[in-house]
């Protein structure tokens, strides 16, 4: 489990100059309509006051806040949005305001957006004290403290739009939603507005999303390390509560740790175990429960080929210098794609026994290269910059360029066979064979693909599997969706999502080359003999 410590020490938060105590003690006098206590008193339990304390209470030599970044990831129910709430009230009206300031929350839509907003509005409404000061106005969602001209708006995914913004605050809410090239583009506009003017804070509240090819999972995974002390960060504040992968996740004591407004009523533990419940028997509940409730951070894939976590274990590096001068037995597997999007060779080399090192090569246009990435929500500019991705030269997938390549792996590395499936590659399997090059023919259905996906699986769960940790195939395997048919032949497909898992195929085609061991020189007039395939 990764939780914060510090939330269960009891130990001195430092407070200079006050403000931590400030903040708590003005956050107290707040009211929340839903809570039934007398006075209907906001509900500020001592896990969220230690946040609170951490967040407004250390200061600089200069008196400035040192926390500037706070990434509080919490499972659903654990009122995440009525904190945000009040500590939006805090820079609004309270004692954090600054004249003429401006507190923006953002999310990915409008309906989530308005989630931060109503309940801000709902706490307004019913406190006299904050609606004799605070002007309310849904149809723009915004609120406005008049006297001191300090504003707070609420965004929905459109960073165009907030380019020239100069927030004090920024509140990006529910993180893991803002998919694809809008909600980077208003991460970007947001982010590098809060160093225009000193003093501002940005907190990402939200729960553990999919995948790890996104913005999310980017802002994440640096506040796990400054958690863990990899990273020292002291403007960073990461606040995270997540079950991982080792975790029992029927286990309570887990439960407990991961949601700390489990020991004070919230969220309902009768529904809590009845979800479990429904987990143990659900793939599709036990997912559910496993992200939103435990807070554990997914795979991309609904019906995952492997746990990537496992998957990870393989991420040594591959000296292709020294299989080069070793001259290892190699043999290739080349999954080439329709004209516009990723092509993928991959290469495999056997380690030890009964293992396999992997090297890939992707491949994509160069033109309009990050719409392309784009449109599968991630940075193929930034993989082709870092030599993950080669641009082949226009606006479509230049074959002629990356049989070329393959030559060059032939010449460079002690490769056995190279092998295709013939729907895309005949013509370059003809003009490889003629060369002399060996080529065979892979069809990528059940009868060659099962098995190969077997012998893939089987390497990878007994971590004999090393692909350097290579981001693109990663990213292409978090994608894979696993098909079982009648007799359990098992293939790779891309699913409803269309992402790309070129690499992952060309992997499963090169390490069953490479199993089988043996060279199967398959000439063009073998390639309709249906004894090949039946085999």
């Amino acid at each position: 489990m990764l939780v914060p410590d510090w939330i269960h020490e009891d130990v001195e938060i430092a407070d200079p100059m006050g403000h931590g105590d400030r903040a708590v003690q003005w956050l107290r006098k707040l009211k929340h309509p839903k809570n039934p206590a007398p006075g209907h008193p906001f509900q500020l339990d001592p896990w969220q006051e230690k946040i609170v304390r951490r967040v407004y209470g250390p200061r600089n030599e200069d008196g400035s806040r040192v926390v500037r970044r706070v990434v509080l990831l919490l499972p659903r129910g654990n009122r995440k949005t009525s904190l945000a709430s009040a500590l939006t009230l805090l820079h609004l009206v309270g004692p954090e305001k600054k004249p003429g300031g401006l507190i923006v929350s953002a999310a990915s839509a409008h309906e989530q957006a308005m989630e931060l907003f109503n309940e801000t509005a709902l706490i307004v409404d019913n406190d006299s004290r904050l609606r004799k000061h605070l002007s309310v106005r849904e149809y723009t969602s915004r609120i406005t403290f008049k006297r001191d001209r300090t504003r707070y708006v609420a965004l929905h995914a459109d960073g165009k739009t907030q380019h020239g913004k100069t927030p004090d605050v920024v509140i990006a809410d529910e993180l893991h939603a803002w998919e694809g090239r809008k909600g980077r583009s208003q991460w970007e506009a947001l982010d590098s507005a809060l160093v225009k003017v000193p003093g501002t804070l940005m907190i990402v509240a939200s729960t553990s999303g999919r995948g790890q090819e996104n913005l999310a999972w980017q802002t994440v995974e640096y506040a796990m390390k400054v958690q863990k002390g990899e990273i020292e960060d002291p403007a960073t504040l990461p606040v995270i509560f997540m079950a991982e992968p080792e975790d029992d996740w029927t286990d309570e004591t887990v439960w407990r740790a991961v949601n700390p407004g489990l020991d004070h009523g919230y969220p309902d533990i009768g529904g809590f175990r009845d979800k479990a419940r429904k987990a143990e028997h659900s793939p599709f509940e036990r997912d559910s429960f496993l992200q939103f409730n435990l807070n554990r951070w997914l795979d991309q894939s609904t019906s995952p080929f492997v746990e990537m976590h496992v998957y990870d274990k393989g991420a040594h590096e591959v000296d292709l210098d020294e299989l080069e001068m070793v001259q290892a037995p190699c043999w290739l597997g080349v999954d080439l794609s329709k004209n516009e999007d990723l092509t993928c060779v991959v290469a495999c080399w056997e380690n030890g026994d009964d293992g396999y090192q992997v090297h890939p090569w992707f491949f994509c246009p160069e033109d309009n290269l990050r719409a392309r990435g784009d449109r599968h929500g991630v940075d193929y500019v930034s993989w082709a910059e870092d030599g993950y991705i080669i641009p082949t030269p226009g606006n479509v997938v230049d074959f002629r360029f990356i049989e070329e390549h393959i030559r060059e792996l032939f010449a460079r590395f002690n490769v056995r066979e190279a092998a295709f499936d013939p729907h895309m590659g005949r013509v370059m399997m003809q003009n490889l064979e003629e060369d002399g090059l060996p080529v065979v023919e892979m069809r990528q259905g059940w009868v060659t693909m099962a098995p190969a996906v077997k012998e893939l699986e089987r390497a990878i769960l007994a971590r004999r599997f090393n692909h350097g940790g290579h981001p693109v195939l990663r990213w292409n395997f978090d994608n894979v969706q696993l098909h079982v048919d009648a007799a359990g032949n098992r293939s790779f497909h891309k699913g409803k999502s269309g992402n790309k898992i070129d690499g992952a195929v060309a992997t499963a085609m090169a390490v069953a080359r490479c199993a089988a061991g043996e060279t199967q020189f398959i000439t063009s007039a073998d390639w309709f003999e249906d004894d090949f395939f039946l085999a």
